[in-house]
């Protein structure tokens, strides 16, 4: 059994990634989440520190968050690295699928610590992942969309086969690997409670719309 970390930003790639070491007997020990430098926002989905906090809770595994800008990110994201080596985890497990750019600075940062990082969807068909994800019950929404690839439409839609053929229509690969939308996972087979969302509002930055969530407690 391997104590390990997620690299956590509350989307899909990495909540299967986090429960397929679950499969596995392995210890989850934290969720890492970077955030902007408010720390109001996560960096890479724009969701509410509530949000991410509340998938947490519902996991039942301690949240480490990190506030960045993209200039002081590796820095960060190296403390963080750091701080859990003090308590003796090691591993950190990663959602990428098969962009070896993303896959190098990973496994490049993670060995300034010593960490060592692991893949669990790395080189799977990008169909299937989204097969697993249906299979096992998780529930996604779609949270940020491209602008110049997806219509704002999708924003608040829950991933399932229909959706997903309907991404696909558009010409866009519907793992979203490539950017072109980004997803919250309100529920889970490792989940004790389904998160309860609303979208109120759009805002728009840097080529995306994001959905305006709030936690429905």
């Amino acid at each position: 059994m391997t104590r390990f970390f997620c690299s956590w930003s509350g989307g899909k790639d990495s909540a299967l990634s986090f429960y397929k070491m679950l499969q596995q007997h392995h210890d989850p020990a934290f969720l890492l989440t970077m955030f902007e430098e408010s720390e109001q926002r996560s960096r890479s989905h724009a969701m509410p520190m509530e949000v991410i906090q509340a998938q947490a809770d519902a996991v039942g595994v301690p949240l480490i968050i990190k506030g960045a800008s993209w200039g002081t990110y590796e820095a960060k994201f190296l403390e963080a690295l750091e701080e859990m080596k003090s308590d003796e985890v090691y591993d950190g497990v990663f959602g990428d699928i098969d962009l070896e750019d993303h896959l190098k600075w990973v496994q490049d940062t993670c060995a300034k610590k010593s960490v060592t990082a692991h893949h669990p969807l790395w080189k799977l068909e990008r169909r299937d992942v989204l097969n697993q994800l249906l299979e096992h019950g998780f529930e996604c929404m779609i949270i940020a969309v491209q602008d110049s690839k997806l219509p704002d439409t999708f924003l608040g839609q829950t991933l399932s086969e229909d959706v997903i053929q309907q991404l696909e229509s558009f010409g866009v690969d519907a793992c979203g690997e490539e950017g072109e939308f980004h997803t919250v996972v309100v529920d889970g087979p490792m989940f004790s409670q389904r998160l309860s969302l609303v979208v109120n509002g759009i805002h728009r930055e840097s080529g995306y719309s994001f959905a305006k969530v709030e936690l429905v407690r």
